[in-house]
Order: C-alpha cells, then structure tokens, then sequence
C-alpha cells in the first residue's frame, strides 16, 4: 500500500525530546542549564569522550614511520589541540549548529534546508539528496565501527593489569557486546538516569589523571602553538600527513553534537563541552604527551599508564562503563535514524517497539538492533585488537565532514543570504582541514576502511532502491487509476447500493482514486454511506503542531478528501487522528470505521524504470516490509486488504 510515501527532502538522525529542546532554544530553561549539561554528557559526547582510549596511541603506531621524539610528541599534541579546536568549537559550535530543521539537527537536517520541495526539482537539489542519504548510509558503518573499538580498547586496560589477562580480551568483549544489544530490547530509561552522572565521572577522572602528569612536565603546553605542528609536517613530510589519519580520531564522535540537536538544544551542548569535556579532553591527551615525554615506553597503552597501579582495575572498568554508554547512543541513534528514514519512504516498513511509556525517542527496532550486533562482534574477531580496527575507523565521519561543510554552505547562501565571498572564505577554511583528514583516511581503506563503504553502499543501494521502486511503483498504479473527476461522473451516472457505516480507502495520491475503492465497487457493488479518501503525507520537519496535522474536503456524494500529515519525527497512529475531524463538522467513530487498504505484489519486469536487478531486491524489500495495519495502528478486525499484481 502507497500511504507510507514521503517527502524526497531530507531527515535527520537521532532522536528528539521536543520539550527540551524547545525550553532550551527558547531560552526559557535557564535554570534548567546544568541538569540537561549534565544529560548531555551521557549521550552526546560518549564517543567522543572515549577517543583518548586510543587516538594518541595511534598517532605513533609503527606503520607511520614516525620517529619517536620530543619534538614529534609535541607535534601531535599541537595537531591534536588544534583539531579539536578548529572542528568542534569553531566548525560546530560556532557555525553548524545554528543551521537546526525546527530544532533538529544532522547531515539531512541541512539536506532538508537546502533541497527543494516536490515540485520543480533541480539537479542540485538531486545531488543534494544523493549527498545527505550517502552521508546517512555511512553512520551506519558507524555505528557498527564504535561500539567495537570502544569497548574493545576500554577491555584491553586488562592486559595492563597483568598480562594473565590477555588473552580473554576479545571474549570479554564480546561476552559485553552481547549483553549491551540483547538488552535493547528491555529499554534504557531506567539506566539512562545514570549516564549522565557516570560520563561526568569519567571526564573528571580523564582530566585528573591527566593533569598529574601536566603538572610534572608543564613545558608540554608548548604545544598549544600552532608552530610545533607546522613543524611536525616540515619535519615527517608524506609520513606527517599519515598521522593525521590517526589524528582525527580525537574528534570521531563530533558529528553527534549536531545530531543530538533536537535532544538538548544549543546552550546545554556548548556548555558541556567547554566547562567539562574539552578541557577534560585537553588534559588527558596533554598528560598523555607528558608521560610519553618522561617514559616512552608507555606508547604501547599510555592512557591505562596515566593512572598508578592500584587504579588500573577501577579505571578498566570505569572504561568499559564509559565505552558501554558510548555505544548505548550510538545504537540509539540508529534505531531513530532508521525510523526516520522509513517515514519518509527511504526504507521499508518497520516493527518499531517503544520501550518506554513516556519518552517517545526510547525505541526499539530488532532487525537493526541484530545487524549492528552480528556487525561488531564480527569486527572484533576479524581485526582482534582497538589499533588494527582503528583503520577502519574515520573514513566514514570524514566524509561526513566534508559532506556537512558543503551542505552548510549550501544553506549559509540559499537560507541565510551570506552571499559567496563571505561563505566561500569560511567554505575554503573548513574543507581545508576536512579535506586533510580525509586524504588521510581514504589510505586506509587496505586496512579495514573498506568495512563502513561497503557498509555505507549497501545501505545506500537499498534507500535509493526504495526509494526509486516507490516512485515507479506509484506510476505504475496511477497509469491504471481513474482520476477522481472521472469517479464522480460514474457515481452521477450509476446508482450503486449504499450501506451504512463509514469506510477509509488509504492511498497516497491525494488527487486520485484510491485503487482498493474502485475493486470494491467492481466486486461488491456497493458503496458506504460515509466514505473517506486518506492521504497520510511524511513532512521533512521533525514535527507537526496538531493545528496542522488534518486537512478535510468534502467532495459530495457522501465522500471526503482527508490528508494527515506527521513529521520526520512522528509514528502515524490514524484512528487517533481520525477524530480531528470534528473540527470540521465530521464525527468519525473510530470503532466503526473499515479500512480498506492496497496491498501490491511486485513482478519485476524489462519494462523501463530500474535495472532488473533493483527491481528484483525491491520485490524482496516489499515482501518483507511490515504490514501497514501494524505501521499505522490500524485496529486489525476492521481491515480489509485488496490484493493487486504490479508489473514494475
């Protein structure tokens, strides 16, 4: 059935608590500052705030050829400050953020305002499109990538306590793995109270344990100048810019500041950042460069080697608690992102459990939540070890980078008037430093980089299939329809039996005559006393006031055009809705409505529209696509489905 066509323009990944968000753009949640701070730090800045686990180590792994001295210590510190400092407090902070979708954020959320509507399409909004959807399917590679490496590199502090332990590294991963997704379907809203207080736990500790070592090697501050990397480049050459892959690591996770948008609002974000993850961060990287300035053998692990030995055992599993909470919201997130995307008809319906009563982002979708978790545990026992995965890490957020710098361009000239000067200087500044990451990355495509494009092309094949199999489906159907002018001309000249009782015929052109009405007219011969023609359309804003949500037009003859309209955000629930319409002088009793619904069997055919190969995954992606009883909470006894075989 075509009622779950959506909007082409955008969407955006993470969920949403709108009041928050509402009270914190507002400004009206002020004294409200520090508890959403506080929340923020448990599901924003998780990943972002395990990094130290491995990104300086990596800067100095043995395949960069880097010579390990003073003076190259310093060098990364200086790439290592500035990097965080150029792209999450300038790039970010500053300039990305103001660039919400009604309050959400995300690389489709400046998809969505910079693309055009239904009509009059143009090629750059197509390649906008293509841009923001490939930008989507690599968060999926993502999310399969972080959880792995993170409670990977927090379990390997294990082997630092005694060497007995190493060789249950890997079990114990996956032992944790395991427990963290067969609990997704339980909910977190209980556990979640925690993250909070745990990540503020953990960012304290990062910064303590850093700054003992900063206060024993203060001349490390030095590398706060931007002279020492410059140099670091001068110095290592081709070998410098290897490091810089590794780099990058300290900013992976930055991209959740402007996915989480919609969940906190601009000021509790920037204010977690800059009273305690950033300069937890800073000293726990600078400390990391203090001992490795003192002791160089600890290059091998020097976060676990901050901390003095009866620490290390409290500190592996404060860790793996912190890296555990990182993956909850990286999870979390895909579970929303893929209930966006089947809103908006980029991918196939959906069993979407909610696992809490009161919080509408707690939701649950198992056939993501089992992909993810075969994803990790497969990278776990394919690469072994946090450094060998860390090749794979960073190819798909830096192209998301790059993606989100042109996308903000795009609405700093269309949206917010900058005019090109003004946006091509600040354009040509952050894809300069966007564009030597990736540089940076794409070599390690070899060594395991190929797992998030690989990830991020299958999903992407299987959006724009539907997508396009959506379009050519609707085309089909309508080719066969009869326009509604025409119906109305056959219901002056013919008198059919009315019955009582009021029938809902769903289908997603609003203008057309919904194919189940005219089967049931050419079977049955009759035709219900009331009879509604309803539209369910998916909007590209996260959120439709109730004011908006119905249109009604009576169309005589006892039958009404309905549309309902839901955002991005939103599961459709029609009966509920259904009884908005006694604003407009219709009173619809929900237990005495038949629905009447489409169902389609897809044939692939040599016909012109799409490959036979994307017609033939479509079928697959139909068949399997959950039923739209279920999706739009359709009371099953009152559903009647009309079958019809589609040539594509």
């Amino acid at each position: 059935m075509d009622a779950d066509e959506g909007s082409l323009d955008g969407l955006a990944p993470q969920s949403a608590a709108p009041a928050a968000a509402a009270a914190a753009q507002s400004g009206q949640a002020h004294g409200d500052l520090l508890p959403l701070g506080l929340a923020a730090l448990g599901i924003v800045f998780g990943d972002i705030g395990t990094s130290p686990l491995y990104a300086f180590r990596e800067s100095f792994h043995e395949s960069h050829g880097i010579p390990f001295t003073d003076a190259n210590i310093l060098g990364v510190l200086s790439l290592i400050f500035w990097a965080l400092t150029i792209v999450i407090c300038i790039k970010y902070l500053i300039f990305i953020l103001r660039a919400d979708n009604q309050g959400e954020g995300g690389i489709l959320a400046l998809t969505a305002l910079v693309t055009p509507r239904r009509t009059g399409r143009r090629p750059r909004g197509r390649v906008l499109i293509l841009m923001g959807l490939f930008g989507t399917a690599l968060l999926y590679g993502d999310g399969v990538i972080t959880p792995a490496i993170s409670v990977l590199s927090a379990v390997e502090g294990l082997a630092i306590v005694t060497p007995v332990f190493r060789p249950y590294v890997v079990p114990v991963t996956i032992v944790i793995l395991l427990v963290l997704f067969a609990l997704q379907r339980r909910g977190t809203e209980r556990i979640a109270k925690l993250f909070g207080p745990v990540t503020l736990l953990w960012f304290t500790t990062m910064g303590a344990l850093g700054a003992a070592q900063v206060v024993r090697v203060p001349r490390v501050l030095t590398a706060i100048n931007p002279l020492y990397g410059a140099d670091f480049f001068l110095r290592n050459g081709w070998h410098g810019l290897l490091v810089l892959g590794s780099v990058f690591l300290v900013v992976t996770g930055g991209e959740a500041l402007y996915a989480d948008l919609g969940h906190f609002g601009i000021r509790p974000i920037r204010f977690a950042w800059f009273t305690v993850v950033f300069p937890a961060l800073l000293l726990n990287y600078f400390g990391q460069g203090a001992l490795l300035l003192q002791r160089p053998q600890a290059i091998q692990n020097p976060f676990f080697r901050l901390a003095p030995p009866w620490a290390l055992m409290p500190l592996v599993v404060l860790a793996t608690v912190a890296t555990v909470i990182a993956s909850q919201a990286v999870i979390s997130g895909a579970f929303s992102l893929t209930r966006q995307a089947v809103q908006l008809g980029y991918l196939p319906r959906m069993e979407i459990e909610h696992t809490s009563p009161t919080t509408i982002g707690q939701i649950y979708i198992a056939g993501v939540n089992w992909a993810l978790m075969i994803g990790c545990i497969s990278l776990v026992l394919g690469f072994g070890s946090s450094s060998a995965l860390a090749g794979a890490y960073g190819v798909a957020v830096t192209t998301d980078m790059v993606f989100a710098t042109l996308l903000f361009t795009a609405v700093a000239l269309i949206r917010w008037r900058w005019g090109w000067p003004r946006a091509l200087a600040l354009a040509a500044i952050l894809l300069a430093v966007d564009l030597s990451f990736w540089s940076a990355n794409i070599i390690k495509v070899p060594d395991g980089g190929w797992f998030p494009l690989v990830v991020g092309a299958v999903v992407f094949t299987m959006m724009t299939t539907w997508k396009k199999g959506r379009t050519v489906l609707a085309e089909r159907l309508r080719k066969g329809s009869v326009s509604f002018d025409a119906f109305a001309e056959q219901l002056e000249r013919e008198k059919f039996l009315r019955v009582p009782g009021t029938a809902v015929f769903m289908y997603s052109d609003p203008a057309a005559t919904p194919p189940a009405l005219l089967h049931n007219l050419k079977h049955n011969k009759v035709l219900h006393e009331r009879v509604l023609l309803l539209s369910v359309e998916s909007l590209d804003t996260p959120h439709v006031p109730e004011s908006e949500r119905i249109d009604v037009q009576a169309l005589g003859h006892g039958l009404y055009r309905i549309v309902l309209r839901y955002g991005f955000m939103e599961d459709p629930d029609v009966p509920r809705d259904l009884t908005l319409t006694a604003k407009f002088g219709l009173e619809v009793n929900p237990r005495q409505v038949s629905y009447f619904l489409g169902r389609e069997r897809v044939i692939a055919s040599k016909r012109p529209g799409m490959a036979i190969w994307r017609e033939k995954l479509f079928g697959v992606m139909n068949r399997n696509a959950r039923n739209a009883t279920d999706f739009f909470r359709l009371p099953p006894n009152q559903v009647v489905e009309v079958g019809a075989q589609v040539e594509m």
